[in-house]
């Protein structure tokens, strides 16, 4: 029997879901991180999961996003072959006409990130359009949809190799992880595809990521092939690595390992890694022909109730008193709370700088012991000075670092998880730091914010730079002013605890 879908209602589910995932964590991966905070010994893994639940909880209750990248939409259809579209235009434009709406509801506004003409002009499509959309004809009268939003720090991480047929996956998946660092906002899954093609294998990993986190059931029952033997040995080995929460270590980097394989070439061995973010974002609805389907929102009791507490050592800063040598006795791991005024700038904002810099030319904000914030948060509704306005990914900025430590005056930067050895040297240097805010907790850092206002590179949209006034914005010192980088220390740290006590 042939099923008719009509258009609307597939625009309609696909609108709901991606609403409903940028403020609903699926219920598994709370329970993950719930599980993996109560047994975590790091504190400050502790802490940052800590912010991650409260945060996940606070956007549950408010309907605002659980992260400022409210990512690039994926979607996989599954076309039953008895099925009929009731459509005036290509299914790819009726799908992205549902993720345009999803952006730019008026009650949940959410960030625009995609870009056309990725190596020329870079111009936002300002609705997040188009999705990277994957079809698939099965038998059957329904179509199934799965939706998934994914953040560029993740994706950013995402890994590929074309491997000799005898070479050891897990050797190479365990030699990847260290160099992915915490970009990617440890703790989340690991998704990996093996075999097919080059292309096959990448999206092999993106579509495991869909599946619910289950490795401890696994633990329970076995493994019955090889995928599941390599979830289980990859799940113990890499969290042995000691990278924890953040990257600032700890026992848990990873709450799942999934694996998807398919038949390969005999001369070759494709290997991808894709990396889901603590902003796990996904869902699935099925069309039958009687009407949308929309998601069935959770009951807040699934959330733990969660109390992050500042200890009494706690170094408040005043950002608009403190100077280059007062951060001179800043301590690596060190809980700082910021209030006052600090400026934001991201990649375009950067670039922008530095070649104004070199030109000679004046910059529009002076920057003389100013802090730099790596953000570029969500439009505001209601009564928000600001939305959504967690850390960027800092890697990005350490090419610029040297000019504008050396040029500018700046005084200390915050961003999303390590920064690379250029960058700390630089802050070396200069006698500058680097604080790290917790990525996957943009809502929670929002409220730190009591005023906003764009002051320069307007037309650059959620890249233009921003003075923030903030109130008590819970930061870590992941980089002090001699170069120790809390990033390099504190896996390492617990890697050897983990070891020890596995040999006990």
């Amino acid at each position: 029997m042939t099923t008719v879908i009509r258009q609307d209602d597939l625009i309609e589910s696909v609108a709901d879901a991606l609403q409903f995932i940028s403020y609903y964590h699926p219920k598994d991966f709370i329970d993950a991180v719930h599980e993996a905070y109560q047994r975590e010994e790091s504190q400050a893994a502790k802490d940052a999961m800590a912010q991650i639940l409260i945060n996940s909880r606070m956007c549950a209750q408010g309907h605002r996003p659980i992260c400022q990248d409210t990512g690039i939409v994926t979607v996989f259809v599954n076309i039953g072959m008895d099925v009929k579209f009731e459509c005036d235009q290509p299914l790819d434009d009726v799908i992205n006409e549902g993720v345009r709406r999803a952006y730019t509801h008026p009650d949940n506004v959410l960030r625009a990130s995609v870009l056309a003409d990725p190596d020329g002009k870079r111009q936002n499509t300002k609705d997040n359009t188009p999705a990277i959309i994957h079809y698939k004809m099965v038998p059957g009268n329904t179509v199934e949809v799965h939706v998934a939003a994914k953040g560029g720090g993740s994706e950013a991480k995402s890994k590929f190799a074309m491997l000799n047929p005898s070479d050891d996956v897990v050797e190479w998946v365990l030699k990847m992880v260290p160099q992915m660092g915490a970009g990617w906002c440890p703790p989340g899954m690991l998704g990996i595809g093996i075999g097919g093609t080059a292309e096959k294998a990448m999206e092999l990993a993106k579509e495991s990521l869909l599946d619910p986190i289950d490795i401890h059931d696994l633990q329970a029952r076995g493994a019955s092939n090889r995928a599941e033997e390599l979830r289980l040995e990859l799940f113990e080995k890499v969290n042995e690595l000691g990278i924890g929460a953040q990257g600032l270590g700890g026992l848990t980097t990873v709450l799942d390992v999934k694996v998807k394989d398919y038949p390969t070439h005999a001369a070759n061995k494709p290997v991808a890694i894709i990396p889901n973010c603590a902003a796990t974002r996904h869902a699935h609805f099925t069309l039958d022909g009687t009407g949308p389907s929309l998601q069935t929102p959770p009951s807040i009791e699934d959330w733990p109730e969660i109390t992050w507490e500042v200890g009494e050592n706690v170094r408040r800063v005043n950002l608009d008193t403190v100077t280059p040598e007062d951060v001179k006795d800043w301590q690596p791991g060190e809980t700082v709370l910021l209030s006052g005024k600090m400026l934001t700038g991201r990649d375009a904002a950067h670039k922008k700088m530095v070649d104004m810099i070199q030109n000679g030319e004046e910059l529009p904000v002076d920057l003389t012991g100013r802090f730099i914030y790596y953000v570029g948060p969500v439009d505001p509704v209601g009564e928000e000075v600001v939305g959504p306005a967690g850390p960027t990914t800092a890697t990005r900025m350490d090419k610029f670092t040297h000019t504008m430590l050396e040029k500018t005056g700046l005084t200390g930067m915050i961003g999303k998880a390590e920064r690379g050895q250029v960058a700390i040297d630089s802050i070396k240097e200069f006698g500058a730091v680097y604080l790290m805010a917790v990525g996957g907790a943009a809502y929670l850092v929002s409220k730190a914010i009591k005023d906003a206002k764009v002051v320069a590179f307007e037309e650059l949209g959620m890249e233009a730079i921003y003075e923030f006034e903030v109130e008590d914005m819970p930061v870590t010192v992941a980089v002090d002013s001699r170069g120790s980088s809390v990033h390099q220390t504190g896996p390492v740290e617990w890697h050897e605890k983990i070891i020890a006590a596995k040999a006990v």
